[in-house]
């Protein structure tokens, strides 16, 4: 019978029934030793000054004995020490983050606008997705690769914190954006392969076209998720600069091709979203995110290591010790008549 205890197994258990046994009958024995020896004499005054060290331990000397014989039990329950390792086989995804850059991704019916509010949530996604690779395209009139594959968060945490209108000029090119976050993908040997793409417009530049993109995604088995990012109806967005490089705001009507982004989601297995604030967009990211479980496979070694010989030697030192004792310092004179 085995018992554990913690990280402390004992392969025959039932021997340690045994201690509680042998302490009482260590009790009962002393205690009738008690009653059946005494010496009455009318006062302490006269051994009180021959009280010494040696007085003082040698009616303590059974006691070694009595923890050897505790000692020699737990050794014969065989403790062990119970060794886990954990083996952990994970199948990540490579997943490719493609962002709109656009000025109209500046329009503030986000809090404060688009971009801040999908660099944040973003970057949070990122931060949950501890197995896989990511990826950051950004695209406005052209693209641009931001962040290659990498399972660094902070890399990618960093990246998506300094994204900003203006790096790239301006325009809508979803099929470009599409077409480079396929790029960074089609080496990779993994079997789960995603793109979110998030866009709040209308495709208006570049020279590939988003669904020519979206087939090439769909042949190398990439999953692409568009998030149509802007509310219904009119939003406070840039309409134009000052000299100086400001951005002038004004209402302007909100255009997302809701068609076109439904076709590429799927003609690739994936699915479309529209967020139209923060919240919606928050709990688009957390759908995406228990759509694409990454596998963890955990296996679980045990390893018991015997430790009986630890309490075996502490027995037998302790027999030892009161034996030498016994006999040498602690020796008590045997009278002769």
């Amino acid at each position: 019978m085995a018992l554990e205890i913690g990280s402390i197994a004992f392969h025959q258990a039932w021997v340690l029934l045994l201690l509680p046994l042998l302490w009482y009958f260590i009790y009962y024995i002393r205690r009738k030793k008690t009653r059946q020896s005494g010496l009455y004499i009318p006062t302490l005054r006269s051994v009180m000054s021959i009280r010494s060290l040696k007085t003082t331990l040698l009616p303590r000397l059974p006691w070694l004995r009595y923890a050897a014989l505790s000692l020699l039990l737990i050794a014969l329950a065989r403790p062990q020490k119970i060794l886990k390792e954990e083996i952990i086989k994970s199948e990540g995804i490579d997943i490719c983050m493609v962002i709109d850059l656009s000025s109209s991704m500046l329009a503030k019916d986000f809090n404060p606008n688009r971009l801040e509010a999908t660099k944040q949530l973003a970057r949070e996604f990122a931060d949950k997705r501890e197995s896989d690779r990511i990826s950051v395209v950004t695209f406005a009139g052209e693209a641009f690769t931001q962040c290659p594959l990498t399972s660094d968060k902070r890399v990618v945490d960093a990246v998506l914190e300094n994204l900003q209108p203006g790096i790239l000029e301006d325009g809508t090119a979803i099929g470009m954006g599409l077409a480079t976050g396929v790029n960074r993908l089609k080496e990779s040997k993994v079997k789960s392969k995603i793109i979110i793409l998030l866009t709040d417009g209308v495709n208006n530049a570049g020279y590939i076209e988003p669904m020519t993109a979206a087939k090439l995604a769909a042949d190398m088995g990439i999953k692409i998720y568009v998030i149509g990012v802007g509310t219904q109806g009119q939003a406070l967005a840039p309409i134009s600069r000052t000299n100086d490089g400001q951005f002038i705001f004004g209402y302007t009507q909100v255009e997302i091709d809701e068609n076109l982004m439904t076709e590429i989601a799927d003609l690739t297995k994936g699915q479309y979203f529209r967020a139209t604030d923060k919240n919606s967009l928050q709990g688009i990211y957390n759908r995406i995110n228990e759509l694409e479980k990454t596998k963890i496979d955990k296996t679980v070694l045990k390893k018991n290591v015997d430790y009986f010989h630890v309490f075996l030697y502490a027995g037998l030192l302790l027999i030892l010790i009161e034996i030498f004792l016994k006999n040498t310092w602690l020796r008590t004179p045997v009278l002769v008549e």
